[in-house]
């Protein structure tokens, strides 16, 4: 992996460091205006990012942000391309935030319409 002297393409960037599958997802995600550029908000994938920048976008249901320590020549393979950014917000940090899931009926399968009645003569 050799680092480019210069400057890259955000929408290039966050393919080769696997943020999205396909370079159109991430041109997508950044002319939707789904992306921060060290604070200020990006509305062109053709912009440039250089080492040192913090990225702030979605990726799913989760925040990402991220900071740039290399550019990339290819899209390589992950253990490649995390060498890439800094994670700012670590996964241990967003696990913390998910809400908890509703509760679920700790039957057998589906409950019958017997179960239901009882859970609902049941109910608080």
């Amino acid at each position: 992996m050799t680092e480019n002297a210069g400057k890259i393409r955000v929408d290039k960037w966050l393919w080769q460091a696997r943020f999205f599958k396909t370079r159109s997802l991430s041109a997508k995600t950044v002319s939707g205006g789904h992306l921060r550029l060290n604070g200020q908000k990006v509305l062109k994938p053709a912009q440039s990012v250089t080492l040192g920048d913090v990225l702030l976008f979605a990726q799913g249901r989760d925040l990402r942000e991220v900071k740039v320590l290399a550019l990339g020549s290819r899209r390589g393979p992950a253990p490649e391309a995390r060498l890439l950014y800094e994670d700012l917000a670590p996964p241990e940090a967003r696990a913390q935030e998910v809400v908890p899931s509703a509760p679920r009926y700790e039957g057998g399968g589906r409950p019958t319409k017997r179960d239901r009645r009882q859970f609902d003569l049941n109910k608080p």
